[in-house]
């Protein structure tokens, strides 16, 4: 497949292929999240943000796994980087909660392990004074052990947002904002306040700010003397730099910085939550470099292919058991994975091709005027394409994917696109052609419905 010329080509989606293999899945699967009818055939051709489906069809990717693949489709510096090595055989590699060595000396290693993915990890942190790490599965446990770490440093409240989504586990669910499936009938930690979310001057000014005490909500229930939670009592404040599946809304500059007011006036430990927009998606390795805000703890999982909890040495229990796992010290194939991710958004200056690829993106789309759409937001490669309501943004999905444009949907009526880092314009140029058309075929299917329904 030649990126430099191939183009998304569709008959039928899904196929019937795609059908049988959807049915056959669901004999055995439980109720579960499945965004749209796409089965990927991985013996097919795939690069970039090109992939081939089981029926033949080829699509232009523009999820990235939401996140998880930031490299697109065997990146070829990925795959060189992956070649040269002799890796390990799998069926040896059981849990990793004991010491591995890839190569030696240790402290420069050519083949990158879980150790060597902690250091990147906390060179790519250094300027938030990060020097620790614990690795895990998932970015649900690295949740849970960022709250874990702060409550071990006192409190047993925490702070979460209106829209927030956070993982899947018990703990993290409880801190979960965004829908209501996602945590009706599940028990929840208690002490957990919500505050708004911010995006937009107008929230900033309407319901963040207040002519109370603090001056804004949180501070307001803090004060020592007029408040009404004892800031001794919370552990953590947790924020997504841009929230993901609460609309692809970036945090408002100001709140950012009320919430670094607070942080330091009550010693209170903030915790991005960089899953989905960490790793350079934004532009910035960390979503939080764009705003004037110090965070205590990161989470980062997705393209990392493991869960990590980042913070410092002194915000860790020094107990042992205190948190722990079978693969609490990382998968090892999954950790070099990680590791070399994170070496070809480096070497390769990936964050420049995010931002300049983010406003050709985004200035696209809004020159495009497209029907139906009242907002096109979010920093480098993280798009949020908001519609007048959901039934519109559900039909424009729809029709993206009957072209061969993989999207996905986020909050009540938004649309979200993110395409490997290492974009090209020519994919962008397809991508919003692509989308242009769908928004169009919508707004007939729009029209035609309330003209049907006017007689």
């Amino acid at each position: 497949m030649d990126r430099d010329a191939v183009e998304p080509s569709v008959e039928s989606m899904p196929g019937s292929r795609a059908q049988q293999w959807a049915d056959y899945h669901h004999q055995y699967s439980a109720p579960s999240t499945y965004v749209y009818d796409f089965v990927w055939d991985t013996s097919a051709p795939a690069i970039g943000p090109f992939c081939t489906d089981v029926d033949g069809n080829v699509l232009l990717d523009f999820t990235s796994h939401v996140a998880a693949a930031p490299l697109g489709y065997n990146n070829p510096t990925l795959q060189e980087k992956l070649a040269a090595f002799d890796l390990p055989d799998p069926t040896k590699i059981a849990g990793q909660d004991f010491y591995v060595s890839s190569d030696w000396p240790p402290e420069d290693s050519d083949r990158p392990g879980p150790t060597e993915l902690m250091e990147r990890l906390t060179d790519v942190t250094s300027h938030y004074d990060m020097d620790t790490v614990f690795l895990s599965n998932s970015g649900a446990e690295a949740v849970e052990n960022a709250i874990k770490i702060c409550y071990a440093s006192g409190g047993h409240r925490g702070v979460t947002t209106e829209g927030a989504f956070h993982g899947r586990t018990l703990g993290a669910l409880s801190l979960n904002r965004s829908k209501t499936v996602h945590r009706k009938g599940y028990p929840e930690i208690p002490g957990i306040m919500s505050i708004p979310y911010p995006s937009t001057d107008e929230a900033y000014d309407r319901r963040w700010r207040t002519d109370g005490p603090g001056g804004n909500v949180l501070a307001d229930k803090l004060h020592p003397s007029q408040g009404v939670v004892d800031a001794a009592e919370l552990a953590y404040v947790i924020v997504e730099p841009v929230q993901g599946e609460g609309g692809y809304r970036p945090a408002h500059p100001e709140f950012a910085r009320d919430l670094q007011a607070i942080r330091e006036e009550y010693d209170v430990a903030v915790i991005a939550d960089e899953i989905q927009s960490g790793l350079g998606r934004t532009g910035e390795m960390w979503g939080v470099d764009h705003l004037d805000l110090t965070p205590d703890v990161i989470t980062c999982a997705k393209g990392m292919r493991v869960g990590a909890t980042v913070s410092r040495s002194d915000v860790f229990p020094e107990e042992t058991g205190r948190i722990s796992s079978t693969w609490g010290a990382g998968d090892l194939l999954s950790s070099f994975q990680g590791a070399l991710t994170l070496d070809v958004i480096q070497e390769e200056n990936l964050l420049e091709n995010v931002q300049t690829r983010g406003r050709h993106l985004r200035e696209s789309l809004v020159d495009a005027a497209l029907p139906g759409v009242t907002d096109v937001r979010g920093p480098g490669l993280m798009i949020g394409v908001e519609f007048d309501g959901k039934d519109r943004r559900e039909r424009v999905v729809e029709a993206a994917l009957e072209r061969g444009l993989l999207t996905l949907g986020c909050g009540h009526r938004t649309v979200r696109l993110l395409p490997p880092l290492d974009v090209t314009e020519r994919e962008i140029d397809l991508a919003v052609d692509l989308f242009g058309s769908a928004v169009e075929d919508a707004a007939s299917d729009v029209t035609t419905a309330t003209t049907d329904g006017g007689h």
